[in-house]
């Protein structure tokens, strides 16, 4: 058993750093394009709020390993000029999802902050563009901590989905090495592994509320 930890040990810490970098370029993409949309979802533009409502509706209602097949498979039917390489694909797929659950978590956010500070800010001549990205905004990210921690919990453990399109990732080296081998071993150091990589980020995120959220 102690040989087959060190012969995997490699391709395993390998397969880690993938996911990893699926996780940290998706979630990267979701708060930008979820903040985007939160504020979207609450403009004076109908139009505009009911465009950001559609998307964040089929992104939250479908599956993501769904939107993955489709992305990396179906646009490209579509037209050549589609087709992406697996991990473009991948991380845009994974940011594109967690944008929808990200905007709701980012309106909830801004939404909860009282509306005095809104009246405040345009009293001193602000205007509500003004008044959101230097009042309101930045008083609701403190907020945004315990749920964003969760989501980025969820994307790590859902890059494994990647694996469908050929991205070895931890899951993908597992299942590599346990068909090269015939021996279903090593899924437990990749279970460990995530395991690891959760707890880890939990740890990080509680650390991060402790400090700064505003329910101490």
């Amino acid at each position: 058993m102690l040989d087959k930890l060190i012969r995997s040990s490699s391709p395993m810490l390998q397969g880690a750093g993938v996911t990893l970098y699926l996780t940290f370029f998706g979630i990267l993409i979701g708060l930008l394009m979820g903040l985007l949309l939160a504020l979207g979802r609450i403009s004076r533009n109908k139009l505009i709020s009911r465009l950001c409502w559609v998307y964040i509706w089929a992104f939250r209602g479908t599956p993501l390993l769904m939107q993955l097949f489709f992305m990396f498979y179906a646009l490209p039917l579509l037209h050549p000029s589609l087709k992406f390489a697996a991990i473009p694909t991948g991380i845009a797929a994974l940011g594109l999802n967690s944008a929808a659950y990200l905007a709701e978590i980012i309106r909830a956010a801004i939404q909860s902050i009282d509306k005095g500070q809104m009246e405040a800010a345009k009293s001193v001549g602000m205007t509500y563009r003004q008044a959101m990205f230097r009042i309101i905004v930045p008083q609701s990210y403190r907020r945004l901590i315990p749920p964003v921690g969760n989501e980025f919990i969820m994307l790590l453990k859902d890059s494994a989905l990647v694996s469908v399109i050929a991205i070895t990732e931890l899951l993908r080296t597992a299942r590599l090495m346990t068909n090269a081998t015939g021996d279903a071993f090593y899924y437990l150091p990749a279970a460990a592994v995530y395991l690891l990589l959760t707890s880890l980020f939990t740890k990080v995120f509680d650390t991060l509320e402790k400090k700064y959220s505003v329910y101490m």
